[in-house]
């Protein structure tokens, strides 16, 4: 750090056992019991589970099924990535109090730059144990907070402070770790290098095969010799991780990138037009997503992983923006049309990326067609108009009466519209049934 130069600080706050943590407070018959949020049927996975379920093993994107086998008395639920969502805005709120500089990495975590706040609130570590408070006192719930220079070791300190599942039951957390100027490598050093970022299994078995072990083994190790090993910027990545050394800004409001659905399905599909319907069904969904973020996309992906898990994805650039649901459906129906679907369709999803905000009057540019022939849709500029008010309108009946008031006519039903909920079978379906998708709470 330059000499004069302000001490940059960072903190990490991460919620514990977030989704499962909401259901137990939602519902205190569940607090104290080993609880499993996620898909509860045979292709269900594990999104979060409380501390009294880790002891017996089960562990977040584990299969539900083995966490059943390894917990048969847990309760599952599928859980409401809406009711997760508020939390979390609330979350954020608290943090803003403190910094408006803001990360948020998921829903229940965010790097926060607290250095210009330190003459207001006090030391970090003091605004860390002021916002575990906060958090406390007004959502009644638990994070614990990492405190260091830089991003990736706020990170790693995070993970030190969190409760621990022990042999005879969850193990309290330090609640908040510091790792203060000068420290870092004594901290850093004698930890496994799995606990670096971007060392996954494949990346861990190749440096335990040169007996690297920890991640002061890669510090010692000469750069051009781990460059070697793994690959000239990944392993200049890992060099410098492994010195302590990360340059990267807390980003506030960073852009958002995509914006998708997918959805695990109880029984293989092989209908083709039960999957253009939901097709229909889920580019309702992230269309609303995307219009709510003031957005609209170029590039619309269609996801398909077969019964083998074999996965194909396909996408679909449009000239024009795009952010209605009629016109998200019509590109990602044609993805769907060129692609085999005799394997049996798992999992379908699709998203629109390559996203842009949308003019302030909120016209798309005009232009002669919006959607390529072959998607079997010519748009002139009078039907985008007629889109655009089209949609306007959907979302302000839904804003009043609530998703299922209006919606596609494909998805209407003997129980009435079946629109896809936010996060809605996102771990996988609740049952191990033939029939439709999954209606869960939402995920």
């Amino acid at each position: 750090m330059p000499d004069g130069a302000e001490q940059r600080w960072i903190l990490h706050a991460d919620m514990d056992a977030f989704f499962a943590s909401v259901e137990a407070l939602d519902d205190p018959a569940l607090a104290g019991r080993p609880l499993i949020v996620g898909g509860a049927g045979p292709r269900g996975v594990v999104a979060s589970c409380s501390y009294e379920a880790r002891v017996f093993g089960v562990r977040s994107a584990m299969p539900s099924s083995r966490a059943r086998r390894l917990c048969p008395d847990a309760v599952f639920v599928a859980g409401r990535y809406d009711r997760y969502s508020a939390v979390s805005s609330e979350m954020h709120s608290v943090f803003r109090r403190f910094t408006p500089l803001v990360e948020g990495i998921s829903l229940d975590e965010a790097f926060l730059d607290v250095t210009g706040s330190v003459r207001l609130f006090g030391p970090a570590p003091e605004m860390a144990a002021a916002i575990r408070e906060t958090i406390r006192d007004e959502l009644h719930l638990s994070c614990s907070v990492g405190v260091a220079p830089v991003k990736f070791l706020a990170k790693l300190a995070s993970e030190a402070a969190k409760p621990r599942a022990g042999p005879a039951g969850p193990l309290a957390g330090r609640g908040v770790v510091v790792i203060r100027p000068g420290e870092e490598l004594r901290f850093l050093h004698p930890l496994p290098i799995e606990a670096l970022w971007g060392v996954g299994p494949a990346t861990a078995d190749r440096l335990h095969r040169r007996g690297l072990n920890t991640v002061g083994d890669l510090a010692r190790l000469p750069r051009h010799v781990l460059e070697a090993a793994v690959g000239r910027a990944h392993g200049g990545l890992l060099a410098d991780l492994a010195r302590g050394l990360d340059e990267r800004l807390v980003e506030p409001g960073r852009e958002v990138k995509s914006v998708s659905h997918e959805e695990t399905y109880p029984a293989d599909r092989y209908d083709p037009d039960e999957l253009h319907t939901e097709i229909v069904r889920m580019a309702d969904a992230v269309a609303a997503r995307v219009r709510r973020a003031g957005l609209a996309g170029r590039t619309v992906n269609l996801k398909i992983r077969y019964g083998d898990f074999s996965t194909r994805t396909r996408s679909i650039t449009s000239p024009h923006p795009v952010d209605s649901g009629p016109a998200i459906a019509a590109l990602a129906s044609s993805l769907l049309s060129a692609v085999d679907l005799s394997p049996g369709v798992r999992l379908l999803g699709v998203g629109v990326s390559n996203l842009g905000p949308v003019a302030d009057d909120g016209i798309e540019q005009l232009a002669l067609d919006l959607v390529a022939p072959s998607a079997g849709a010519e748009r002139g500029p009078a039907r985008r108009a007629a889109d655009v008010s089209a949609s306007a309108a959907v979302d302000a009946v839904r804003s009043r009466f609530g998703p299922a008031s209006v919606g596609p006519a494909a998805l209407l039903g003997p129980a009435g519209l079946r629109v896809k909920r936010p996060g809605e079978s996102q771990w996988g379906p609740q049952t191990g049934g033939s029939g439709g998708a999954a209606d869960a709470k939402g995920g």
